[in-house]
């Protein structure tokens, strides 16, 4: 059985949906015109005023936002209320440049619980349920994202936050935890530890919510199964609001939208051309409900795909995939185009626990691929030889995957570090940048 959150508004049909997105953003552009400088500079520059903007036809005709805008305004030049009238503030956790900072209102903190108890809801979650919370708090998204959701959907909500694995799996055990929200890297952790402490008749998770980074199909098959739970994707962006932006039902065939707070569209990254549905490009996003920092035509960076098939689920808002990778930091090595997810989605294939680090560097002028496995204790026991041949095995798969050689090095069990956030995949020590 189905479970909605606020069915009216997920199973609203396409026409209603596409009036609360003109309403909205008609007069979110008069809101930020008339009380954000910033914004009515960029919107000057491009000949666009509040009056040009009458329908989400009118979209392309507003300037972009980036990154490097939100840090250029920092701290307050985005604001679009009186600093009295926000309640908090998020951050992301990029350690480079001036930190992204997102403000709420009240108003705005409601609507994001809205939408993530939706995702909640969509996970098979109700007041029964026992919220198992572990993303970081603080000033990242994740934790009071899901805690907000939990506790408009009424259920028991643990505010965990992430670390201390030993406390995570006795609440986990004593409480009784039947959704866990983390990142799908800690997950896996946590299934991991769960599975060699033998512990996994004593667990009682039916599901899970698992994003604030890229994972593959081939990593949600090995946490389902050993959790005995259904994995179910969320998407975010702090200068959005946070988790809860779009979320999986029980189709897993892609996150709905919440359409009624962000209208999105698909572009080419190169042109900023608007792409049709089923194109794949850069998701950009604009927020129409928040009052203390709605951002116009975000480029979030992230390669996807949107759909308006119909949903065995009910919903009606429009589904986007998972992210394929990123317009700003995929990785180029020997002029082709490397995703992270492509190596993952090959180990997972092979055997291998999704444990991993990938290097890249540049010596001579040549760009040199390099990828750490983690293998499993039983690997761990082959011979010399043996271990050799897994590896020359792996470097034909990744050379057939990724169209280039990847110097593959087979390590020991749980010589990777762990992440209790978001795990570090990639270091590219070419300082192309």
């Amino acid at each position: 059985m189905e479970h909605y959150y606020q069915p009216e508004i997920e199973c609203a049909s396409r026409e209603q949906i596409r009036a609360w997105q003109d309403e909205r953003l008609v007069r979110t552009v008069k809101h930020v015109y008339d009380n954000v400088p910033y914004y009515r500079n960029m919107m000057e520059e491009k000949g666009v005023t509040p009056s040009d903007i009458k329908s989400v036809d009118d979209l392309h005709k507003l300037p972009f936002l980036t990154k490097d805008d939100l840090r250029d305004a920092y701290p307050y030049g985005l604001l679009a209320v009186p600093l009295s009238d926000a309640v908090r503030i998020q951050s992301t956790s990029g350690t480079t440049g001036r930190r992204v900072v997102a403000f709420y209102t009240q108003h705005d903190l409601d609507l994001w619980d809205d939408c993530c108890a939706r995702a909640i809801m969509a996970a098979g979650g109700t007041k029964d349920d026992v919220v198992h919370v572990s993303y970081g708090y603080g000033l990242f998204t994740g934790g009071p994202g899901l805690n907000g959701g939990s506790h408009k959907v009424g259920s028991l909500t643990l505010p965990m936050s992430s670390g201390n694995t030993d406390r995570q799996i006795q609440f986990m055990i004593d409480l009784g935890s039947t959704i866990l929200c983390c990142t799908p890297s800690y997950a896996a952790y946590l299934a991991e530890t769960i599975c060699e402490r033998g512990l996994q008749d004593k667990i009682k998770l039916k599901a899970g919510i698992f994003g604030a980074e890229a994972w593959s199909e081939e990593m949600r098959r090995d946490i389902q199964d050993k959790l005995g739970i259904k994995a179910y994707d969320i998407y975010g962006l702090t200068e959005i609001s946070g988790p809860g932006v779009s979320f999986e039902c029980s189709a897993q065939t892609g996150m709905h939208i919440n359409e009624d707070h962000f209208i999105a569209e698909i572009i080419d990254p190169k042109t900023g051309e608007v792409l049709p549905d089923g194109e794949k490009g850069e998701l950009v996003f604009t927020s129409i409900t928040k009052q203390a920092f709605p951002l116009l035509r975000y480029r979030t960076r992230d390669i996807c795909v949107l759909s308006h098939e119909k949903c065995s689920c009910g919903r009606t808002h429009v589904k986007m995939t998972k992210p394929m990778g990123r317009s700003d930091d995929m990785l180029i090595v020997k002029g082709v185009n490397v995703f992270p997810s492509q190596i993952e989605t090959v180990l997972l294939n092979k055997g291998y626990p999704a444990n991993y680090q990938i290097t890249v560097s540049r010596e001579h002028n040549s760009d040199k691929l390099e990828v750490q496995v983690e293998m499993t204790p039983e690997m761990f026991s082959d011979s010399l030889g043996q271990i050799a041949r897994r590896e020359e095995e792996l470097i034909g798969a990744l050379k057939a995957m990724l169209g280039i050689y990847a110097k593959v090095q087979l390590v020991a069990p749980k010589s990777i570090a762990r992440s209790e956030g978001k795990a570090v995949r990639v270091i590219d020590k070419r300082n192309l940048y």
